[in-house]
């Protein structure tokens, strides 16, 4: 079986227009005009970098998730998790451990939660376990329960040293 040099390589894209002619039955091709589709690159920087998703009915479980940008949970995950943000859909559940910079839960989030900017939970949206946070947002009709403090710690990725930019006041 051959492989396309293609196959496991990114393909060049194409940054002129595209153009496609459709003719009518009974019409010359030369008397329909085209119409110019202009193709247009997205850098992956602008799309929000590296994104994981868990799609539905899928069950990740026992695994630990790192250098993900966005984690979009529409199955189940049980996993430990330091990342940038979490968007947990109607039907998505996360079990587990999970430092964040941000987070929107529209389903369950049961285990411990630590978001270091902002913390929404939807109106459909249920997070138990021991939860820390910066800011938090909660839509009528969603639920927390728990240990829960304000006052999350980011943590700073290199030298592996801890540094407080949130405290709690007392």
């Amino acid at each position: 079986m051959a492989i396309s040099p293609h196959f496991f390589n990114k393909r060049e894209t194409e940054l002129s227009s595209a153009r496609r002619t459709i003719p009518a039955p009974g019409i010359e091709p030369s008397a329909v005009p085209t119409v110019a589709i202009p193709v247009h690159v997205i850098p992956l920087e602008t799309q929000g970098g590296s994104k994981l998703t868990v799609g539905p009915n899928i069950k990740l479980k026992g695994v630990e998730i790192t250098d993900c940008d966005t984690l979009l949970v529409e199955g189940l995950v049980e996993a430990t998790m330091d990342s940038r943000v979490i968007q947990i859909s109607e039907r998505g559940a996360f079990k587990g451990s999970a430092e964040i910079d941000i987070a929107e839960i529209h389903g369950q989030f049961d285990g411990n939660l630590t978001v270091r900017q902002k913390l929404t939970i939807y109106a459909t949206g249920k997070v138990t376990g021991k939860i820390r946070y910066g800011k938090i947002v909660i839509e009528e009709g969603g639920q927390l329960t728990g240990e829960i403090q304000f006052g999350a710690m980011q943590v700073a990725r290199t030298g592996g040293l801890e540094k407080p930019v949130l405290s709690v006041a007392r």
